[in-house]
């Protein structure tokens, strides 16, 4: 959960603002790392691949519980957390195998339980989510079945090249276009947060007689999901989620989604208007759905791609108001970066000296450097 883009990246800003402020130039390299916590011995509920206790794996005649309409219940707020841990794309070395060993998975599961530990524990707030659950897949792909994603094509080369990969990018930035639609707060595509990144992967689905939605909590949009005659909209209307149209195929929720734009991902891949998106949500446990998706591009894809995940729970999990552009510095911070930036090489240029080197790293990008020098021993 989180409710604040400067508040869950606190701790990584000050010691940003730190090495800038000691450096004295935002082009220096920080030295700010990411540290792996150390393995910790599995929980009871991480013994096992999580996958295997499925209530619907365990007993082939359990049912998905049903609302007051007798549809399939998939209300509820779910995340992705329990999937950090599993590859989108499978490594080479697992070659066709979709599951790890028990060696392997144990090793897995040590790593998301000291993960979380310190998480929960040690790191700082809503820094990273971790869930309670370890998964022994190889990788989310599952189409191709060696689990890899398949070549762009040529236009999808280039549709790729020219997009601006804002602060994850080394810049320039000169004005809004320089930054991504997630930079600007305003889109994450059509995956939103099914697809877990390092916090904010919480989903939350109603439903309603004729219509499901599934809101996601990071850019906290919502997508709907008509089960009725609801018209397609015309071809001419695009929307950076597309529009979706669904069915029931016993108790799998199956949603189509067309009438793209251009403009934004879909999960590792730039997608342009022919996109299409085909969703799969089924109940399989009170405490699991399984979700399959499949990305369809013809222009930028040389073969469709389709891709498995759970969607699970997690302990006093809480959605809050996703108040990305009130907290949001990484475009104005990244704007006045720059400009200190061209300060430096005119400096350099003026006196002979090599022109320094441009900030590289997410994490100066974002940041910038600060407005006010400050002691922080002086309590002010």
């Amino acid at each position: 959960m989180t409710t604040n883009r400067s508040v869950c990246a606190v701790s990584t800003l000050i010691l940003a603002a730190l090495a800038s402020l000691a450096s004295g130039a935002v082009g220096a390299q920080s030295s700010i790392l990411a540290v792996i916590p150390d393995p910790a011995e599995p929980s009871e509920l991480r013994s096992q691949p999580a996958e295997t206790t499925a209530a619907a794996v365990v007993d082939p005649e359990w049912a998905a519980p049903r609302t007051s309409w007798g549809d399939p219940s998939l209300a509820g707020v779910w995340t992705s957390d329990d999937m950090r841990s599993v590859p989108f794309a499978r490594p080479e070395q697992f070659g066709m195998r979709t599951s790890l060993n028990d060696e392997e998975f144990y090793a897995r599961a040590s790593q998301d339980q000291g993960a979380r530990d310190d998480a929960v524990n040690v790191g700082a707030f809503l820094q990273h989510e971790y869930g309670v659950r370890t998964f022994g897949w190889t990788s989310m792909i599952i189409d191709p079945p060696d689990g890899r994603m398949p070549p762009l094509t040529e236009a999808g080369k280039a549709i790729d090249a020219a997009r601006t990969r804002g602060t994850y990018s080394a810049g320039p930035f000169d004005a809004f276009e320089d930054f991504s639609l997630y930079d600007r707060c305003v889109t994450r595509g059509p995956m939103g947060s099914i697809t877990p990144s390092i916090y904010g992967n919480g989903v939350r689905i109603t439903q309603s007689p004729g219509v499901v939605t599934v809101t996601s909590e990071m850019i906290h949009e919502t997508r709907i999901i008509h089960l009725d005659d609801t018209a397609p909209l015309d071809d001419g209307v695009r929307q950076f989620v597309g529009s979706s149209r669904g069915h029931w195929e016993g108790d799998t929720l199956v949603a189509v989604a067309t009438n793209f734009t251009d403009r934004t991902n879909a999960t590792r891949v730039p997608n342009s208007p022919e996109f299409k998106l085909t969703e799969r949500f089924t109940r399989v446990d009170p405490e699991m759905i399984e979700y399959v998706a499949t990305i369809e591009d013809p222009v930028t894809l040389t073969a469709p791609v389709t891709f498995r995940l759970m969607l699970t729970t997690q302990p006093g999990y809480r959605i809050y108001e996703y108040n990305c552009h009130e907290g949001n510095q990484v475009v104005r911070n990244a704007l006045s970066g720059e400009r200190v930036y061209e300060v430096q090489v005119a400096e350099a240029l003026a006196n002979g000296l090599p022109i320094p080197e441009r900030a590289t790293e997410h994490t100066q990008i974002r940041n910038g450097v600060p407005e006010v020098s400050f002691n922080i021993n002086a309590g002010e």
